[in-house]
């Protein structure tokens, strides 16, 4: 029997859900950042400023944004200095960071089409290994964990920003109801697509909760894991070392 993995509610032959994952996002590239701010009402700019500043970038150390896409961690890691490596498996989310980096007059960012597993790139290459509301929709996430903590040098760093399950009583409600009736609908009015939206939200339903999150993350080999959950675990930065 084939492997079957999670697309959203349904659940798929794992050897298709790669290209089912880029066909989302090749279809809300050009509206992603306009959709990102219309869903969460902006907060999502203060949740990657904070996950930045957990990051803590050096003035020229090697950053691996992966699903980096749009630019939005490239651009504010650049900005402290860091020597950024942008990642995506969709060439048209690339397209629209690398387009948004010229209005910018950014310079010295690098653009790469890759599969969070795997890798291109050769073993201790970065310092850093930062991935924001990405990690979710790869195929295997134990492959892309395995996959980051091989291209990490030694003492090298894990960042993870996704969305998760929050604990707070009441908003959890609210916010199921909110996510699962209106962002299809705000995904068919701004993007002309509701079906690419309902998948990102079930998608969020799927993960894993934060505790079994975070064992994944050190059975791939990190050390010092942490959870840091924002409005109750809404979203949250997992972070480890590699020792």
């Amino acid at each position: 029997m084939n492997e079957t993995v999670s697309f959203g509610y349904r659940d798929v032959d794992a050897d298709q859900k790669t290209g089912m994952v880029k066909g989302v996002f090749s279809s809300v590239a050009g509206k992603y950042d306009l959709m990102n701010d219309a869903m969460s009402a902006g907060a999502h700019r203060l949740w990657k400023d904070q996950f930045v500043r957990r990051v803590k970038p050096q003035m020229g150390e090697a950053i691996l944004d992966m699903a980096g896409g749009t630019g939005d961690i490239a651009f504010r890691l650049h900005d402290r200095g860091a020597q950024v490596t942008v990642a995506d498996i969709n060439p048209e989310m690339l397209a629209v960071g690398m387009a948004r980096a010229e209005k910018k007059a950014l310079t010295g960012l690098v653009w790469s089409e890759q599969n969070a597993e795997t890798l291109d790139f050769p073993d201790r290459q970065f310092d850093a290994y930062t991935i924001a509301f990405g990690i979710r929709n790869v195929t295997h996430i134990d492959r892309a964990l395995a996959e980051a903590h091989r291209v990490l040098r030694f003492g090298g760093r894990f960042y993870c920003l996704e969305f998760s399950t929050t604990l707070w009583p009441g908003f959890a409600d609210i916010y199921d109801a909110y996510s699962h009736h209106l962002v299809p609908k705000i995904g068919k009015l701004l993007a002309n697509d509701a079906d690419s939206y309902r998948y990102l939200v079930e998608s969020i339903r799927r993960f894993p909760d934060m505790p079994t999150f975070e064992g994944m993350i050190r059975a791939a080999g990190f050390t010092q894991t942490k959870v840091e959950p924002i409005l109750g675990g809404l979203v949250a930065i997992h972070s480890g070392w590699k020792a």
